[in-house]
């Protein structure tokens, strides 16, 4: 198979779909890969490397994609390279199309198959490729929240591990999720008061074990979140709903009872983020005030550090994909956990999630996928 990376084209993403070492994995199983020339460059990746693990090195981004079976990302196609989409290209990467109709149809229209990172599951039913940029957004989520409190960015000027004789800041976690739980890690091991509110009660008796006296459990409730929301410092949305769009759990009203100066860190924008008031922004202007409240909504929250997150996320996807490249998309679905992160084929969509944010009809993948012996 002929396996296709290119430079992203997010705004502020630094990030990069394979590095050198996979690439090496991937020819010495007999597959071909193309490499943008400068894709790997803000990751701390050099052409040099890239080629000298065997990669064809091509000077633009059109030349890949229209010599690839298989292209591997990280974020989803923008709409400038909609051109680049045709039949039966297998574009592997975070897709979150239940954000994003637009893509959607596009995909669907021009059959391209899409394997989504974040709705490929294992063993355990857990999310393996959606886990790394988890455990790093939620790791990110304090230390953004931490640097948004202070006054000149218009936070409360609130230091979240207090000093001696001061109250220490409040930490609300909505989720108890890998996000969840990453930034309660954080917190703590800052000395922050931290909440955790999820509505699994199981998780929540994990999370206790985990944690001991130094988190507070709560049962999720929107009455619970508003009383809380109203003496937080920082509140994490760490929200999921699986291949699905984030259900908008802050409610603009309870804006008006929180304290002036707090901060909102929506680690869920990217799936439609779990406030109403927020609204998708970039590193480069990352935050905006509703009500008197500062919201940090960047979609790419581990983009900010590529080269941490370029390993974490390769080193989880690589297996998938060398197993769609090896067996094709077919027989490699033969696998019910890579199966699950087939989103669009031919022209239909196969993850019901999706299909219901958009009101489209689903159609069971089994039901239309062809086996070729």
């Amino acid at each position: 198979m002929k396996i296709g990376c290119v430079k992203e084209l997010k705004k502020h993403e630094y990030r990069v779909g394979l590095i050198p070492n996979h690439v090496m994995g991937y020819v010495a199983n007999g597959h071909e890969v193309y490499i943008e020339q400068g894709a790997g460059v803000e990751s701390g990746f050099e052409d040099y490397e890239y080629a000298a693990a065997g990669a064809i090195m091509c000077e633009s981004p059109k030349t890949v994609w229209e010599n690839v079976d298989m292209m591997v990302k990280v974020k989803e196609p923008l709409l400038s390279e909609y051109q680049y989409l045709r039949e039966n290209l297998i574009i592997y990467t975070y897709l979150h199309l239940a954000a994003d109709r637009r893509l959607t149809l596009e995909m669907l229209k021009r059959k391209v198959i899409g394997v989504a990172y974040e709705t490929i599951t294992d063993d355990n039913n857990q999310l393996p490729l959606l886990k790394p940029m988890s455990e790093v957004a939620g790791r990110l989520s304090i230390q953004e929240g931490a640097k948004y409190l202070e006054r000149h960015y218009g936070g409360s000027g609130v230091l979240l591990a207090g000093v001696p004789g001061v109250a220490r800041g409040k930490i609300v976690i909505l989720g108890g999720g890998v996000v969840g739980t990453n930034a309660a890690k954080m917190a703590i091991g800052i000395g922050a008061d931290v909440v955790i509110i999820d509505r699994g009660l199981k998780r929540l008796q994990e999370l206790d074990q985990m944690f001991g006296n130094g988190v507070q459990t709560l049962y999720s409730t929107e009455a619970t979140i508003a009383e809380q929301l109203k003496t937080a410092d920082l509140v994490i949305g760490a929200v999921l709903v699986r291949g699905g769009s984030t259900p908008k759990i802050i409610k603009r009203s309870m804006l008006k009872e929180m304290k002036p100066g707090s901060v909102i860190i929506d680690v869920a924008i990217d799936q439609g983020g779990c406030a109403e008031t927020s609204e998708m922004r970039y590193h480069d202007d990352p935050i905006f005030k509703v009500d008197g409240i500062v919201h940090y909504c960047v979609g790419n929250m581990p983009g900010a550090t590529p080269r941490t997150s370029t390993q974490a996320l390769t080193n989880a996807t690589y297996e998938m994909g060398l197993l769609i490249a090896n067996e094709g998309i077919e027989k490699a679905a033969r696998n019910v956990h890579l199966a699950r992160g087939i989103n669009t084929y031919q022209g239909h969509v196969v993850y019901e999630s999706v299909a219901q944010a958009h009101d489209l009809e689903y159609v069971e993948l089994a039901s239309i996928l062809s086996y070729n012996d």
